[in-house]
């Protein structure tokens, strides 16, 4: 797809949220002290102008690091026929240009401790999933040297990638637990198989969490900000810079999950304001179950929808961390943004006053550790579910994954690993 013209004339308009101060809509109570009356209320004023004025200072900094950037147009889909290829106005690391514009961004973040091979699998079963056919490709790392540690990956999995198509290509019948024939392919491959400028894909970009928040907004009001935090202060640089290019966005966890399906089937059909949630696997004691809330936590490994959902919801996760944070500022650093993600869903007031359409699913996305044990293990045919999450029990899905790749020839062909 050619760039657009302009971008957003006029430049950005300034979001300013305040919040009521009552305890129904606040993240966490407020410490309960033994005041006289008058010294309550006033205890109370300066609490509240002390978190109207952390929001409004985070909300500054969130518009300069918006505004920092010039008003460039983004060129995350240039196609191949295109000569330059910048992302985001010259950030950002670009690894493949794509054949022509996407209608899905996949966002994935990549914690500075996610082990290589998981990342390797990760990128493996995404390209096999055929979704990098259909979706450019953004990976988040923490930091300039986790993205020359990730980079080298990157580069051998699209290489081995385009390697398997190509013997595709030049084996009549090939043995392969990879089928380039999918629907999402397009039907030009299936026409002709000899023919790889026929393929569509989509373009495999990075950047280092220092390009999309320059000014580490968070930093400010947490002792420590992990990149699970972190990223929901990069979304909206990210996502508003190309908001007029994707239809959907599907952000996820590298660490945490493993894709082997399209699992977008279940909101190309919804309006761009929605967002669809899982709910989080939770292992229950009877005790526990007796107590549960009627508030099922969501798993925020996996968040997906309309492209203008996700952004509204990403603007509010930001401004809703700052304020678990000024809440909780007498703990070292609890904020957790899988409890900031599930106490949003259930404040309908904030999403439905931003015009996001909430789904929390009550499905959850199977643990591989449960899905061996229900299937004997090793025999265990993963590839059958489109996401699973790895769990803490899972030493052996790489193990078992690379098996099952590499028992095909052409497949073991391609790959060093096997």
């Amino acid at each position: 797809m050619t760039k657009p013209n302009s971008c957003n004339k006029g430049g950005m308009g300034m979001l300013l949220v305040l919040f009521p101060q009552d305890n129904k809509s606040t993240i966490a109570d407020k410490p309960k002290l033994n005041f006289p009356t008058p010294s309550k209320s006033l205890l109370s004023k300066a609490q509240s102008t002390v978190s109207i004025c952390a929001l409004l200072l985070f909300t500054t900094l969130l518009l300069f690091t918006l505004s920092a950037i010039p008003n460039t147009p983004p060129t995350i889909h240039t196609p191949l026929s295109h000569t330059h290829h910048f992302a985001l106005h010259r950030m950002g690391t670009l690894y493949r240009r794509g054949t022509t514009s996407m209608n899905t961004l996949i966002v994935c973040h990549v914690s500075d401790d996610t082990p290589l091979d998981h990342f390797r699998f990760f990128l493996r079963l995404l390209h096999r999933s055929s979704l990098t056919a259909s979706s450019d490709v953004v990976f988040i790392f923490p930091s300039p040297p986790s993205t020359s540690k990730f980079a080298p990956i990157i580069r051998q999995e699209n290489h081995a990638f385009s390697s398997l198509l190509h013997s595709h290509f030049n084996s009549t019948r090939p043995k392969s637990t990879f089928d380039p024939n999918q629907p999402v392919w397009g039907s030009k491959i299936r026409a002709n198989l000899s023919n790889r400028h026929s393929l569509s894909y989509g373009s495999v970009l990075s950047f280092d969490a220092t390009e999309l928040d320059p000014e580490n907004s968070l930093a400010g009001f947490l002792d420590r900000v992990p990149l699970t935090l972190r990223r929901w202060a990069c979304y909206p640089m990210l996502l508003g810079r190309v908001r007029r290019n994707f239809k959907h966005v599907l952000l996820v966890d590298v660490k945490n999950v493993v894709i082997f399906k399209d699992p977008l089937g279940r909101v190309r059909n919804r309006s761009p304001d929605s967002v669809f949630l899982f709910a989080k696997a939770e292992k229950r004691s009877r005790k526990s179950q007796l107590t549960q809330s009627t508030q099922r936590p969501v798993l925020s490994a996996v968040v997906m929808g309309g492209a203008r959902g996700v952004r509204r919801l990403s603007n509010i996760m930001a401004v809703e961390i700052v304020r678990a944070a000024t809440q909780h500022k007498k703990k070292k650093n609890p904020v957790s943004e899988s409890v900031v993600l599930s106490q949003l869903v259930g404040d309908e007031f904030i999403l439905k006053s931003k015009n996001v359409n909430l789904i929390a699913s009550a499905e959850s996305i199977p643990e591989a550790s449960s899905l061996a044990a229900h299937n004997s293990g090793a025999s265990t045919s993963f590839s059958s579910y489109a996401i699973i999450q790895r769990g803490v029990n899972n030493h052996d899905l790489n193990y078992v994954i690379k098996k099952q790749i590499c028992s095909s020839e052409v497949d073991s062909s391609v790959y060093r690993d096997c």
